[in-house]
């Protein structure tokens, strides 16, 4: 959420900033919102300010009874017309935030200005695409060549969108996550944590999904005490990681925080994206090692390059050639104000496929969660910066590494650095 502070002061410029991202600001209604509640609260302090004056005079002995009596009767009128002004403040309070929360968060500076991908910046290419002297096959193909997965029983099972894997293919996507956690915990100092599945509705406002998002996720019902509760299932992992700190006021000698964790992700998406997402590309439950950062202010533009980073090292491990781009105003989604998509090359497709985000919130969700520290400069408390990242999407990466290693016969090759330490020597899926 942008800082009321910020938005009142800054109302026109923020306008214009969020139209970048293609939404309207109504600016009238904010400031019909704003002059009421000024008025309402001008009222209330006014009312209360009387108020503690009738109680001062009650208090001095040298009035009389009949006037103390006088005003006590008037005290209880002024405490009823309070009450009314009071449930007022309350009621416009709810319309500001409900406004609010549905605002996006602005982009910084240096977001290129644009609609969609073909207005995205392409910071670099990594690795070399093989050029292969064999008819390519997708990771479809490859995988019912080597009999690892069974679209047919999950579909069964679950519905479209889901899957089920077996055997050797069903170990390399499980090591694949081990393997992208014990990089990020050991060499670049995360710490791990497990996370429920399953958050309220809270959690999933204070990270930006609720309310905008709603129709992705996937609600859960239980009965409790005999009323209905509604949960959802996590669509990241960056929501219970984020929410770790939620109304916690932090040392300001101990940020960053730098969280990992691998979890399930639930996401109620389309069925119309076509052959370019069949697979492993697009699914209703997939796997994702998440990242989370959670910093100082003016260390967020450089954790940002840090975390991307992060994401970087495991794809140049198992070779896998990708691009850097930096998203648009256009496609920078809805809590981000600054975005780097890692795109993996995908033979069958002869294009980029992204495997992860790593996205700057700046105080956008911790102005949501209530997340601080206490400043001594400025003598105040003052919101922490957020950031997180894919690193990396484990059922994308399988189906990149299935591809990228195909081999003439149908055979995959094992990237390297699995072999030896999580394949038990293997080199080759046959």
């Amino acid at each position: 959420m942008i800082n009321s502070k910020f938005l009142r002061k800054n109302i026109k410029k923020i306008a214009l900033n969020l139209s970048k991202k293609g939404f309207f600001l109504d600016i009238k209604k904010f400031k019909k919102l704003e002059k009421k509640r000024k008025n309402i609260q001008f009222k209330t302090e006014n009312l209360r300010s009387i108020q503690k004056n009738n109680s001062k005079f009650i208090g001095n002995i040298k009035n009389s009874i009949k006037d103390q009596k006088k005003i006590i009767q008037k005290n209880i009128l002024l405490s009823k017309k309070l009450n009314k002004y009071k449930k007022k403040f309350k009621t416009i309070k709810k319309k500001i935030y409900d406004f609010s929360v549905n605002l996006p968060n602005i982009t910084l500076k240096d977001v290129p200005f644009g609609q969609n991908s073909h207005d995205n910046k392409i910071i670099y290419t990594w690795g070399k695409i093989k050029k292969q002297k064999f008819l390519i096959k997708n990771h479809l193909q490859l995988g019912k060549k080597i009999n690892g997965f069974d679209w047919k029983t999950s579909a069964k099972i679950s519905g479209t969108n889901f899957f089920i894997m077996k055997g050797i293919i069903a170990k390399l996507y499980r090591i694949l996550g081990q393997f992208m956690l014990d990089i990020h915990i050991k060499k670049h100092k995360y710490k791990e944590i497990y996370v429920p599945y399953i958050v309220n509705e809270e959690c999933l406002y204070g990270t930006g999904q609720l309310p905008k998002f709603h129709s992705n996720l996937f609600g859960v019902y239980t009965t409790k005490e005999k009323k209905l509760k509604k949960n959802f299932l996590i669509p990241t992992a960056e929501v219970p990681l984020t929410n770790l700190v939620q109304n916690k006021i932090l040392k300001k000698s101990k940020l960053p925080y730098m969280f990992v964790a691998k979890t399930p992700c639930f996401r109620s998406e389309s069925n119309s994206y076509g052959r370019d997402f069949q697979g492993l590309i697009r699914l209703n439950q997939f796997d994702k090692v998440e990242l989370v950062h959670i910093t100082h202010p003016k260390k967020s533009c450089d954790a940002l390059e840090k975390i991307t980073l992060h994401a970087e090292k495991i794809l140049k491990l198992l070779k896998l050639p990708y691009r850097k781009i930096l998203l648009c105003t256009g496609e920078t989604n809805f809590s981000s104000a600054k975005t780097y998509d890692l795109e993996v090359w995908f033979p069958s497709h002869k294009s980029y496929i992204e495997v992860s985000s790593c996205s700057n919130m700046l105080d956008f969700q911790a102005q949501r969660i209530q997340a601080r520290y206490f400043s001594k400069k400025n003598n105040k408390y003052v919101s922490v910066h957020t950031l997180n990242g894919s690193g990396l999407a484990i059922g994308r990466i399988l189906a990149a590494i299935l591809e990228n290693y195909q081999l003439q016969n149908g055979a995959i090759k094992i990237p390297k650095i699995l072999r030896k330490k999580y394949m038990n020597g293997l080199k080759l899926i046959s």
